[in-house]
Parts: structure tokens; C-alpha cells; sequence
């Protein structure tokens, strides 16, 4: 795997994405209380079912990035997107976003739908820069989320 592609996950990839997912988002335990969300997933069943998407290092292969999507009748979901830490300031945040854009309009889908922990300010000054456009803030169980959209017209 080149590092500029990104394909559908198979099987023998569930163990790497469960582990970039975990490294991605350890980090915001101790902030929010909890696990995240998507450690919590069911990766095998996710993968099983062709929503997630993977991209390498360019020596070796690994997956440094992946992004969880799931398509419905009006809208891409966006559910997951995760960068190895190690990746991190490499772009592949980037391309994974574009990727998600990409995707969408070839399922003739013209929005793209997220939601991100209220406390993961991070995320909050992400996606702005990349069209999304902040809607509302929802408690969906123990989770306090806010919502975000991008029209792609």
C-alpha cells in the first residue's frame, strides 16, 4: 500500500484498526471520563460490513489512518476518522477527509454528516477548516456531542 491510497479494510485488518483507533483517541479518556466511542466499536463487524477504509506507511505498509463511514439514503455518516499519533502533521488526516468527499459524491451523496465529543476541542477547530459547518449540541447517553455538516454542491 502506497502512502497516498486508501482502500477497504479487510479481515486481517481488524487488529490494526482497533489498535490506530485505540492510539487515536487514548488520549481523550481521562478528559471526557470514559472510553470513546469508537474504541468501543465493533471493528470486525464494521469492517465486516464495508465501512471502514485504511491508509499505510509508505515503508512497510501498516495502517496509520483509517476513517468509519456508513451511507444512508440522504447523507455519508462520518463516524470514525483516526491518525496514528506517530502520523500526525503528515497529511493523512487530510486525505482521509478528502477520501470521505470523494466517497460520498461517488454514492451520489451530496452531504456529509459527524458528530465529535463536545470536550475534543481539537476536532472543533478541524473541521471547520475543512467546510464543515457546526450544528447542533446533543447529550446522546452518556455522550455529549456536537454535530457538524458539509454540503457538497
Amino acid at each position: 500500500m502506497t502512502s497516498e491510497e486508501i482502500r477497504p479494510a479487510t479481515a486481517a485488518d481488524v487488529p490494526a484498526v482497533k489498535a490506530v483507533t485505540d492510539a487515536a483517541y487514548t488520549r481523550y479518556i481521562e478528559r471526557i471520563g470514559q472510553a470513546p466511542q469508537p474504541m468501543e466499536a465493533d471493528h470486525a463487524a464494521d469492517v465486516a460490513a464495508g465501512k471502514v477504509f485504511v491508509t499505510g506507511d509508505p515503508h512497510g505498509g501498516a495502517v496509520v489512518g483509517l476513517v468509519v463511514v456508513e451511507a444512508f439514503a440522504d447523507h455519508l455518516f462520518l463516524d470514525s476518522i483516526a491518525v496514528r499519533p506517530d502520523a500526525h502533521g503528515k497529511g493523512v488526516g487530510r486525505r482521509l477527509l478528502h477520501f470521505v468527499e470523494a466517497h460520498a459524491r461517488a454514492l451520489g451523496l451530496s452531504e456529509i454528516r459527524l458528530c465529535t465529543h463536545a470536550l475534543m476541542w481539537e476536532n472543533q477547530e478541524i473541521y471547520p477548516k475543512y467546510g464543515y459547518v457546526r450544528g447542533e449540541r446533543r447529550t446522546d447517553g452518556p455522550y455529549d456531542r456536537v454535530h457538524y455538516r458539509k454540503r457538497l454542491d
